[in-house]
């Protein structure tokens, strides 16, 4: 009997991670377009990260007056411009198209509509506590963005 509860939880989990949300065919189009267009994205740099070691490549807006990147020189990486920006429909959504909600404790799940939103677990959350969240969340046929193997090994055990 055990066994079987545990099987079903794994077979839940397994739906729920093929599982995609209820999209209108503008939206499932705007998804599409978004990954095509951070494909074609470039990769932002900030200014002479690639000579100085100390520099991380991690985009900083410049400032100074004679800064290549921010006059826009050739042979310099791009400037961050809005034109680079996402459809504004779906901007902010995971890329399978679920609307995220980062899930605190049991409770929170609660206020969740399956067919629209995902959850992710906050980071903070421990074991015992993210297995609870685990079990619920397939309970109500909840995706779960962030299942570690950790977690998913001690409900096959339990």
């Amino acid at each position: 009997m055990v066994d079987d509860a545990q099987q079903s939880i794994q077979d839940k989990l397994r739906e729920l991670s093929k599982k995609r949300p209820e999209l209108s065919p503008a939206e499932a189009r705007l998804i599409r377009l978004r990954l095509l267009m951070e494909r074609r994205e470039p990769k932002w740099m900030r200014m002479n990260s690639w000579l100085n070691r100390k520099l991380q490549g991690a985009w900083r807006r410049p400032k100074s007056l004679d800064n290549k990147i921010k006059k826009q020189r050739k042979g310099y990486p791009p400037l961050v411009k809005s034109g680079y920006g996402k459809p504004r429909l779906v901007r902010g959504l995971h890329p399978t198209g679920y609307e995220e909600v980062i899930v605190h404790n049991v409770k929170e799940l609660d206020s969740i509509d399956p067919r629209r939103q995902a959850i992710r677990i906050a980071r903070t959350i421990g074991l015992r506590k993210r297995i609870e969240i685990i079990r619920k969340a397939t309970e109500k046929g909840i995706r779960v963005l962030n299942a570690t193997k950790e977690a998913l090994s001690r409900i096959e055990e339990q």
